[in-house]
């Protein structure tokens, strides 16, 4: 029992050895084939005195955390219950914890995990298992306890951190000042989530006297296997899509995904030929469709590569109800497919009920008298969407840009090459996960400032996850976690149980925890390798 209560907090026993000299700074190390470290004494002093002259304070904040601690330990081992009934098929749920685990760490899908992601995930890890240990410290000497060493160690390819106490004087702590050590490290690591959160939230402000947010979202890169590597660069500035104003990043996935959603509808209710009003089309000229290329609809051919295939939609122009020639005419058009440039359609009026600015306005899809409403045609996977960007190259671009941005009609900017409009048809996921964009706008030119905020909002985003993380696996009742020395400080307190019995019953929670969580981690792997 001695020696495992310690675990947590060290490596090795201290029962036999002597507090280290508190004057003493020196660095040593232990390597071996599968384990090393790298243990310092530099902070013994500092800590110990911080923590005896703020014990007061210290011991009623960590108080706090051994109620929160108490209280997630208790709710991640209903939710380790309910995980057990779920794999007997007792109940129906689609909740896992390690499932819980992974998507806290990562915070989005890891198939779209990247190298860069790796770093900001390192560097997290160190705050988070730094204000973990650092919890443990300062509970520890807010108690009287001095800190033999602080290691950082490599276990195999797992980094990790630990503070070493002395044990006997450990054990000799009343229970509810060892427990308040034990939980200090959840707590902090709860502390530091919510501190991430804020800072998230107050970032708009803080960042406000050097960058403008929420105007339009600006490229910080775009890959080169991307299909948008040839039309848009680093720098330049997301105005629309179909016609939508995108302010920032998040609206541009929100609106991307909302246009997957419409393709895939469009998709079920209709024919992949078929003609109906809730199709994208274009007001084209009469005089153009003449001058087109067109062929039957029958012959299934392609246009060429650098035109377009369309069709009339029977969205019919405004007319005299006594013309009927028109609709003769616009009766036999439907029989063609027309070849057209995109890059002449999409400047034109739309028309039709697809466009969802059209749709949000409630604007009819009818056109002038001597044009026809053509629509592209779709190939089914594949998103129609266009574009609109700028691109300030000059300073006057930029002004003019942001002069102009109020009304995404406006053309002055694209006349002057500031800026313009092209179609992207493929898969819209592809799209947006192939281009990085910051809600964020230098307000000037400085080296590598545009990366900033977005640096900014990555630490804080990943050292959210991963010390909610390092607190939900902490909580798990399972053996060498925090969960083992809370579980162990926290059933004697209940004195109508025996020794025995609370020994029995410690051992129990222990195995079963540990049994569970190793069924479910196992049961997670398959189900991705599967």
């Amino acid at each position: 029992m001695e020696g495992r209560r310690f675990r947590r907090f060290s490596r090795r026993s201290h029962t036999n050895q002597t507090l280290l000299p508190l004057r003493v700074t020196h660095l040593s190390n232990t390597v071996s084939c599968w384990y090393c470290d790298l243990k310092s004494s530099a902070l013994n002093d500092p800590l110990f005195h911080f923590g005896r002259r703020y014990s007061r304070y210290l011991r009623v904040w960590f108080s706090v955390g051994t109620g929160f601690s108490l209280a997630t330990l208790f709710g991640v081992t209903l939710v380790l219950l309910w995980e057990l009934a779920r794999f007997l098929s007792l109940f129906g749920s689609n909740y896992e914890i390690i499932s819980l685990l992974s998507d806290t760490l990562f915070g989005y899908s890891p198939s779209v995990f990247s190298l860069a992601d790796a770093g900001y995930i390192c560097i997290s890890t160190v705050i988070s298992v730094a204000a973990h240990e650092l919890g443990h410290a300062l509970s520890a000497t807010s108690e009287g306890i001095q800190i033999e060493y602080i290691a950082v160690f490599l276990a195999v390819l797992f980094p990790g951190a630990l503070v070493a106490f002395n044990n006997e004087v450990l054990q000799a702590l009343p229970r509810v000042a060892a427990l308040r050590i034990y939980c200090a490290g959840i707590w902090h690591n709860a502390v530091i989530c919510a501190a991430c959160a804020l800072a998230m939230f107050l970032l708009p402000l803080i960042l406000y006297p050097i960058y403008i947010r929420a105007e339009s979202p600006m490229v910080l890169d775009v890959s080169s296997a991307s299909p948008l590597f040839k039309y848009i660069s680093p720098g330049d500035f997301i105005v629309s899509l179909d016609g939508i104003r995108i302010h920032d990043a998040e609206e541009w996935m929100e609106i991307t995904n909302l246009l997957h959603q419409q393709t895939n509808k469009n998709l079920e209710d209709y024919e992949y030929l078929k003609v109906d009003n809730r199709r994208k089309g274009y007001c084209v000229p009469r005089s153009l469709i003449q001058e087109s290329y067109h062929i039957r609809s029958d012959a299934r051919n392609y246009c060429p590569d650098e035109l377009s295939s369309f069709v009339t939609m029977p969205c019919l122009p405004l007319r005299t109800s006594n013309d009927t020639s028109s609709d003769d005419n616009n009766e036999k058009t439907t029989d063609y497919i027309y070849c057209l440039n995109a890059k002449d359609v999409v400047e034109l009026k739309k028309c039709g009920d697809g466009w969802m600015e059209i749709a949000s306005n409630g604007s009819s899809c009818s056109c002038l008298e001597e044009a026809s409403c053509l629509a592209p045609i779709q190939i089914p996977g594949l998103t129609w969407t266009e574009i609109k960007y700028a691109r300030p190259l000059s300073l006057k671009c930029l002004q003019l840009m942001r002069e102009s941005l109020s009304s995404i009609n406006s053309s002055k900017f694209e006349e002057l090459g500031c800026g313009g409009t092209f179609v992207f048809i493929g898969d819209v996921f592809s799209m947006t996960n192939s281009v990085r964009l910051t809600s964020y706008q230098p307000r000037w030119s400085i080296p590598f400032g545009a990366y900033l905020p977005d640096v900014i909002e990555k630490l804080l985003k990943f050292t959210f996850h991963v010390s909610l993380m390092l607190a939900l696996l902490n909580s798990l009742p399972v053996y060498f976690l925090d969960g083992e020395s809370i579980l162990e400080g926290f059933l004697p307190i209940f004195r109508l149980i025996g020794p025995r019995k609370r020994e029995t019953l410690l051992r129990s929670f222990l195995l079963g925890g540990t049994c569970i969580t190793f069924l479910l981690f196992v049961r997670r792997i398959l189900l991705v390798i599967l």
